[in-house]
């Protein structure tokens, strides 16, 4: 065909056979299957290149960002993070871009797997009600974010517009079990970490890069507990992990794995036996790992304060045989006394939440306390960690005594304790919290996990604290 004819249907009626004289021919046609973290599209096995047609919308929608905590969010699709995409190297890709009518604000897509000008963010600024279309080649293959880019763009990515979009090489990636969809990002909120109602976006708090909550798929817990995600022994996981940003470098990590390959910054050149992974802001990385014995695996933000205290945590949760040759779990426990005196935890500052009245109430905020608090050691299930942290979930020692376990909270407990029958010898730091909090803890705790169902008020509390601290833990538990 001559090349002056191509070119004129390239720019008046047929740009796909444009895209065709560049390589392989484009063959067929499909639309794409868009799917919502943390789950992925299935692979590709075609062996040619094609037109996929992708649909997306940008929609705004109010909804949690941790327990007590309501957001406005800005989204591809309707979640934080935005519908995973899957093409093939050499696709010709056509973009829908529809912004839903109820939207406030224009929106675009600036995907950062897209040869051309702003990575098509020109292309698709799109007013609420309205839809855009363009199209691109896939030239490159790798892991790619793509993100809002209207004005002012930190605002539109800080409030939750990115995603992931996988170009495959020819031939696919290897097979594993399972894959997963996991990005990275941070808010900028009006009050403090945990401060309960609705929330606004904080610029002077994201010009200064004092981020509030650094979270996995745009929430607190969003992949913790009932959301964890699965496996078994003996399955390789893969992990397509991304950065949305819009300020903080991820220290991503799995504690208790070592990254047996990870393809950097989303590329495919491997490195392996990785044990925490650097991902820049608008970065991207492959990583994938054998599970090799049972066990819930963390995923972090090895900046460590923003998996503990700031909410970068998730779970994957393997079920299956346990291998002693591999790790041995504990062998033998003794008592050992550390020099230095009793710990104490002096929680950071925030503006106090309104106590609450009811019991009701007190439930529904200790469950926020909970987790800030207690979480990490006793599990989120309140399940404990054997021969370390005991149990709070049907606890005979929490239950039988309800001023006991006031007790405990506000002046800490250490030596050993028997719960359910077992024996722990561990020290629980005292909680610098405010009475109204403590009773929302213990009222949330008695609540669950068949538990006594005890209301702990926060006259309870001030009443406690006018008795003189324990010295010593009991010996048992009742």
């Amino acid at each position: 065909m001559p090349a002056r004819f191509v070119l004129a249907l390239c720019i008046f009626s047929l740009p796909a056979l444009c895209f065709a004289q560049a390589g392989p021919e484009i063959q067929g046609e499909e639309t794409a299957v868009l799917t919502d973290a943390p789950n992925v599209p299935p692979p590709i096995t075609r062996d040619h290149p094609t037109k996929v047609i992708v649909h997306l919308e940008t929609k705004e929608v109010t909804t949690r960002l941790a327990d007590g905590v309501d957001y406005t969010f800005w989204t591809f699709g309707g979640q934080v993070p935005g519908k995973f995409i899957r093409v093939r190297v050499g696709d010709y890709v056509e973009m829908h871009l529809g912004n839903h009518p109820e939207s406030r604000f224009p929106h675009n897509i600036d995907l950062h797997g897209v040869t051309g000008p702003g990575g098509g963010a020109a292309a698709s600024v799109t007013a609420p009600g309205q839809t855009s279309v363009f199209a691109f080649k896939a030239l490159n293959p790798g892991l790619y974010v793509y993100h809002c880019a209207t004005a002012p763009v930190g605002m539109h990515v800080a409030n939750g517009m990115y995603g992931l979009i996988l170009v495959e090489p020819e031939g696919g990636l290897p097979k594993v079990d399972r894959e997963y969809y996991v990005m990275q990002s941070e808010f900028y909120t009006a009050g403090g970490f945990g401060e309960t109602g609705h929330q606004g976006f904080s610029m002077e708090k994201a010009l200064r890069e004092q981020a509030d909550y650094v979270v996995f798929n745009g929430a607190v817990g969003a992949l913790m507990g009932d959301h964890a995600m699965k496996g078994n022994v003996g399955e390789t996981i893969r992990l397509f992990v991304g950065n949305g940003g819009p300020n903080l470098v991820s220290s991503f990590h799995v504690i208790g794995e070592i990254f047996d390959r990870v393809y950097a910054e989303g590329s495919f050149d491997i490195e392996t036996n990785l044990q925490t992974t650097l991902i820049p802001a608008g970065g991207s990385a492959i990583a994938e790992f054998k599970l090799d014995v049972p066990g819930t695996y963390l995923l972090v933000d090895h900046s460590i304060f923003r998996a503990f205290n700031k909410g970068a945590l998730a779970q994957i949760k393997a079920d299956g045989p346990t291998n002693v040759a591999i790790y041995s779990g504990k062998l033998m426990e003794h008592v050992y006394q550390p020099e230095g005196g009793a710990v104490q935890v002096v929680a950071t500052p925030r503006r106090a939440a309104p106590p609450a009245q009811t019991k009701q109430q007190r439930v529904e905020a200790g469950r926020r306390v909970f987790q800030q608090n207690c979480a990490a050691c006793h599990q989120a299930e309140g399940q404990g960690l054997a021969n370390v942290f005991p149990p709070l979930a049907g606890s005979d020692f929490l239950n039988a005594d309800k001023q006991r376990a006031i007790g405990v909270v506000l002046h800490g407990l250490s030596g050993e304790v028997t719960v359910n029958g077992a024996k722990f010898n561990n020290v629980m730091p005292a909680l610098r919290l405010e009475d109204p909090d403590v009773a929302s803890a213990l009222t949330y705790i008695y609540s669950q996990w068949k538990n006594a169902g005890h209301d702990v008020t926060p006259a309870d509390v001030a009443a406690a604290r006018k008795l003189p601290a324990p010295e010593q833990a009991p010996a048992a538990g009742h």
